[in-house]
């Protein structure tokens, strides 16, 4: 967990501290929901705005802050599109906690049309399978929460991400850059100790010490981390996936669908034009009954481990596969092979939590100006787990069936082939000359 806090407000700079740590202080005899009466055993905050999920971590975080801190606590929740169940009871609980409150705003459609939209345009995919979910999920949750920090005056923000994910690095780079003045305080890790500090404490949280799988949903993908898949030799089992069914119980009959797409972004499904939201969510549904978008992958993470994950995007792997191949139809060679190095810093950033840097905003200008003839729309097959590009078409096409035929035609002169052969091959001709003159000697 992560605390930090404005230095327009007098500054905390406790040193950093384990969950264990937080647990023996517990054991001291501090009562952790009457703390705010005054200052906390680290010093005296008036309001921090959590990152609140309702999990083992941001449950725990609630009395943690207010026994440490003697603050108020605004627990804040972002609708990514995560399912309504994970929603539901989240106000109760929080305030069982110890929260004054809950704040809940609805991001679906900001996420999508300014964050997944834009890593769409660029073709963003880390290490060649990812398609970033977390990653473009984290700066929309961040930012809307210093939002909501200004909204409830609070001088302080906080989250239950541990240093060994990438998840710590993406919220604070997000705090840095939209709050320059946001200091970080301290973390914790330990799931077995926060177990045991929610039992002291009487909090409510939805896990066991025999708990599973580490998740995270969005409207984009779901993640898997966690237990057998800690092992990289361990196959996923069956029961584990949620949005794609296995490819081999989907239907026997392939679906097609068109994806209409304007400067390469997606637009509509069989000429029926959509909002961002709602366009993913249907695509989400169909691509998963058809077992489409699941990847089992070992990312290195950004702060240097790897980590073994499984990955649902069925809609995503849906869109990706559509812009990608219009724009073979839109892009010449060279502005194809320089946007695809491109991509990869574009993902790289993302990854990283950078989603407000100076350069990912310029190399999105850039994608934005490259792409603004990338559209049309694409015809897909969808069957089993795969999608098969059935056809592509764009009023801004390069191709020109006149050009491309082998038949003779007036634009394109075969014989000039011959004196270009010979130019083009030059230097081999030149070494292979080289090679036999030497040869001779």
């Amino acid at each position: 967990m992560q605390v930090t806090s404005s230095s327009s407000t007098k500054p905390l700079v406790p040193s950093p501290v384990r969950a264990t740590e937080a647990v023996m202080a517990s054991d001291k005899g501090t009562d952790a929901l009457s703390a705010t009466n005054g200052k906390g055993l680290r010093g005296k905050l008036n309001k921090v705005v959590l990152a609140y999920s309702g999990g083992l971590d941001t449950s725990v975080i609630v009395p943690w802050l207010r026994e440490n801190y003697g603050c108020e606590v605004v627990c804040f929740t972002a609708d990514v599109g995560q399912g309504i169940s994970e929603l539901e009871g989240l106000e109760a609980k929080a305030k069982a906690s110890g929260a004054c409150q809950l704040v809940v705003k609805d991001l679906t459609q900001e996420f999508v049309k300014d964050y997944v939209y834009p890593c769409l345009r660029a073709g963003a995919v880390y290490e060649r399978k990812y398609l970033l979910g977390t990653s473009m999920a984290r700066p929309v949750i961040a930012k809307a929460m210093v939002d909501v920090a200004k909204e409830v005056g609070a001088d302080a923000v906080a989250h239950g991400c541990t240093g060994k994910g990438n998840d710590q690095v993406r919220f604070e780079l997000t705090f840095f850059s939209l709050n320059p003045d946001l200091q970080v305080e301290w973390d914790i890790t330990g799931r077995e100790d926060a177990i045991e500090y929610a039992k002291k404490h009487n909090v409510p949280v939805p896990v066991t010490k025999k708990s599973i799988y580490s998740r995270d949903r969005n409207l984009w993908h779901l993640s898997h981390e966690g237990d057998i898949l800690e092992d990289p030799r361990n196959e996923p089992k069956k029961d584990m996936y949620m949005m794609a069914v296995d490819p081999e119980d989907a239907p026997n009959k392939p679906e097609y669908l068109e994806i209409g797409i304007v400067s390469g972004i997606p637009v509509s499904i069989n000429g029926k034009e959509l909002s961002p939201a709602s366009l993913l969510s249907e695509l989400n549904e169909i691509g998963g009954r058809h077992g489409i978008g699941r990847i089992d992958m070992v990312e290195n993470r950004l702060v240097g481990m790897k980590s073994r994950g499984v990955y649902e995007t069925p809609g995503g792997t849906i869109l990706a596969a559509a812009c990608r191949e219009l724009e073979s139809l839109t892009l010449d060679r060279e502005a194809i092979q320089f946007k695809d190095t491109r991509a990869l810093k574009y993902a790289e950033l993302v990854y990283a939590g950078r989603w407000f840097d100076p350069l990912r905003e310029s190399m999105d200008a850039f994608m934005e100006n490259i792409t603004k003839t990338t559209t049309g729309s694409v015809m897909l097959k969808l069957y089993k787990g795969s999608v098969i590009v059935a056809s592509r078409k764009s009023p801004y096409s390069l191709y020109r069936e006149d050009i491309s035929s082998f038949e003779s035609g007036q634009i394109y002169d075969q014989a000039d082939a011959a004196g270009f052969i010979k130019l083009y091959g030059l230097p081999m001709r030149v070494r292979a000359m080289l090679v036999k003159e030497q040869g001779k000697k």
